[in-house]
């Protein structure tokens, strides 16, 4: 399907709109130098940002959430990161000039991360970017997260428009998988963090190497 009659777009949050993972990277790497263990370099933590505490840790001490130890760690990197993550972190260049085309045009725009809402409140309140945003969806503001459409469907709600006339931009496979699931246009930014799967093979409706690359994708329904 291509993107048209467009009257929202939604987007995720890290590795799509802003790049977090310098203060994620940091937080799971102090846990490591705080135990005596060589930091790691940044370009190991940067593919897994957007497997958030999952990810960064299985970088820094190469456990999996089954491991016993994880429920712990995971409180501490949340500690760490809490207490840093505004520090290191930025929107990604064109994300702004994109958002402001969408605000003159009256589109409203939302935001739905996996990230919960004890992270995302406060950095989407300490960001410029997102006084104009309408919707606001964290990993758990619903019962279930992405790639459950559970949460596309609830900022859809918030911002007033039907699900099938959003447009959902992320760059994780679930992030497309969520997107199909709600009924809505899926776009995968292949300028994120990507992980270690293909983008080809995610399904995305369509690819954008930049953000900027969204907006002739879109035709913009003008109200009478």
């Amino acid at each position: 399907m291509i993107a048209h009659d467009v009257k929202a777009v939604l987007f995720d949050l890290d590795g799509t709109l802003i790049d977090s993972a310098p203060d994620l990277g940091a937080a799971a790497d102090q846990m490591r130098i705080a135990r005596g263990l060589p930091s790691l370099p940044y370009e190991r933590y940067r593919p897994m940002a957007g497997a958030g505490a999952r990810g960064m840790l299985g970088v820094a001490f190469g456990i999996t959430p089954d491991h016993a130890d994880f429920p712990a760690l995971r409180e501490e990197f949340f500690r760490n990161y809490e207490a840093c993550m505004t520090q290191r972190t930025y929107v990604f260049e064109g994300v702004k000039q994109l958002i402001d085309s969408l605000v003159e045009r009256d589109v409203p725009w939302g935001v739905v991360t996996n990230k919960s809402m004890r992270f995302t409140g406060p950095l989407t309140k300490g960001m410029p970017l997102f006084a104009s945003a309408r919707a606001v969806v964290g990993g758990d503001s619903t019962p279930y997260s992405k790639p459950h459409p559970a949460p596309l469907l609830e900022a859809a709600r918030q911002v007033g428009v039907k699900p099938i006339e959003c447009l959902y931009v992320g760059d994780d496979v679930r992030d497309v998988q969520a997107g199909k699931a709600a009924g809505m246009g899926t776009v995968a930014a292949t300028y994120g963090y990507l992980g270690a799967t293909d983008v080809k093979d995610w399904g995305a409706d369509v690819h954008i190497e930049t953000p900027l690359a969204l907006l002739p994708l879109l035709k913009f329904r003008v109200a009478a």
